[in-house]
């Protein structure tokens, strides 16, 4: 109903529209009135996200009452997400980006009533004037304030020349509150960060080709942030995370087998990952986990995305109940990659030291599959996480043709000058028999990485890779 009792007709259907703000988002909701009043769904999750909104996932519904026409409220940016509706009289609304980035002081105003709704994003600042009486402004958040938040809140002075919002009632004529006049103008402001990625396993392999692709990340070792640590979950604010990318594991693959390794795979791939994967979901952020061909028995010659779970020693099986649980969370990517080569020990450095020191080895010649170089493996993650691919599994290695490492040990010697033919292929049964402890090995440990080319990222070569390795 409007104030002077006319009814107020709203013919809507349900739509999401894009605004100049990146990620501001205008939504067009359904109202049904008649002679008693109206009613509406204002928040609808399963309608709204399927449209294409954000799963906000409200903590707290607030409603600011605004008795007089004219009442003017702004700028403030929250360091969390709000979702914008009137449940009687009008408003003009006016935003203006606050983020750091090339959207920095991009300003969308409209009329809000009650058939209208805004989704704003963490950082985007966030005003409007009521146009009528007994206006009520209602808006959910997904997240509590705390005095750690209002520490990350951005402000905008009201009177903000640059900005050139056309309130429709001149500022002078308004009900305003002296301290939002008292704020920076838009050339003093210092814009809101992005949410932090966060990465696990800083120190192994991948997590250091990580470090190159994602520089402003914060990089947690085993000293500080012990995933299989049940201590390590209290020491942040998981609401100012907008990423985890999951790198720590237990990968001794033999230790495993021993009762106090049993203990400490399940603890790092199953128990660790599980509360990551909890806080995923309470915190809306996206969690990337890294997998591994373990999960697989090795009995077809190439493996997709979506094969049952075959995992024939004990590591594969901590590995397989990571994955299962991580697929529970909405925003997550699994990367399951195989035979992993990057800054560290690895089968490529400890070939090319047994290369020059004259040493002619045996090396298994019927496990088949593909090198994963952590240089392109960290350039997958951070394609699927900047293009928005469809979350899921991927397989990820390089690509080229699936080889022994009989065949990658020859490679080794023969692009450090070395004689390939000092290398001698011996079966799995050969190379470990009379050895004890010993886990069983898939021997097709091939992956399928079509999903991945189709997500627009195509690896290099496995054998282009290596002879580029080995040269650095």
């Amino acid at each position: 109903m409007r104030a002077d009792g006319e009814r107020t007709q709203f013919n809507k259907e349900l739509h999401v529209e894009k605004t100049p703000i990146p990620g501001l988002l205008a939504v067009d909701l359904p109202v049904y009135g008649d002679s008693r009043g109206w009613f509406k769904e204002n928040w609808q999750h399963a309608k709204m996200t399927g449209l294409g909104l954000p799963d906000l996932g409200p903590v707290q519904n607030n409603i600011s009452f605004n008795a007089e026409r004219g009442v003017t409220r702004g700028i403030h940016a929250e360091p969390w997400d709000k979702y914008i509706s009137v449940a009687s009289g009008r408003i003009f609304g006016a935003w203006v980006d606050l983020r750091e980035g090339d959207s920095f002081g991009t300003v969308f105003t409209t009329e809000v009533d009650p058939s209208k709704a805004i989704f704003v994003p963490r950082g985007v600042g966030n005003a409007f004037q009521a146009l009528e009486d007994n206006t009520a402004y209602t808006y959910l958040v997904n997240n509590h304030w705390s005095e750690e938040a209002q520490s990350l809140y951005t402000f905008l002075n009201l009177e903000d020349r640059s900005s050139n919002i056309p309130w429709p009632i001149p500022l002078n004529e308004a009900v305003r509150s002296d301290k939002d006049l008292l704020h920076p103008h838009l050339e003093g402001v210092t814009p809101m960060k992005p949410r932090k990625t966060l990465v696990t396993g800083a120190n192994g392999q991948l997590g250091r080709a990580l470090q190159i692709e994602f520089p402003g990340a914060e990089f947690l070792d085993r000293e500080n942030f012990d995933i299989a640590n049940p201590n390590s979950w209290e020491t942040r604010d998981w609401r100012q995370v907008e990423s985890v990318i999951n790198a720590a594991a237990y990968t001794a693959v033999d230790g495993a087998e021993t009762p106090e390794g049993r203990v400490e795979a399940w603890k790092a791939n199953a128990r660790g990952v599980q509360e990551l994967a909890s806080l995923a979901i309470q915190n809306h952020f996206t969690l990337v986990h890294i997998s591994s061909d373990y999960v697989f028995d090795g009995t077809k010659e190439t493996h997709d995305e979506d094969e049952p779970f075959s995992p024939i020693n004990v590591y594969g099986q901590s590995k397989a109940a990571g994955d299962a649980i991580v697929a529970t969370v909405p925003q997550h990517y699994i990367a399951r990659t195989s035979w992993v080569i990057g800054d560290g020990n690895n089968f490529v450095k400890i070939m090319k030291s047994l290369a020059e020191k004259g040493k002619k080895p045996d090396v298994v010649d019927d496990q088949i599959g593909r090198l994963t170089f952590t240089k392109d493996l960290a350039r997958s993650i951070k394609h699927l996480l900047k293009s928005e691919a469809p979350y899921g599994t991927y397989n990820v290695t390089n690509d080229g043709e699936p080889v022994s490492w009989a065949d990658i040990a020859k490679r080794t010697y023969e692009f450090t000058g070395h004689n390939p033919d000092d290398v001698t292929g011996v079966s799995t049964d050969e190379y470990y028999a009379g050895k004890e402890g010993v886990a069983p090995r898939p021997l097709q440990s091939t992956l399928n990485i079509g999903k991945l080319q189709s997500a627009g990222f195509s690896p290099r070569r496995w054998d282009e890779a290596l002879e580029e390795y080995l040269k650095s």
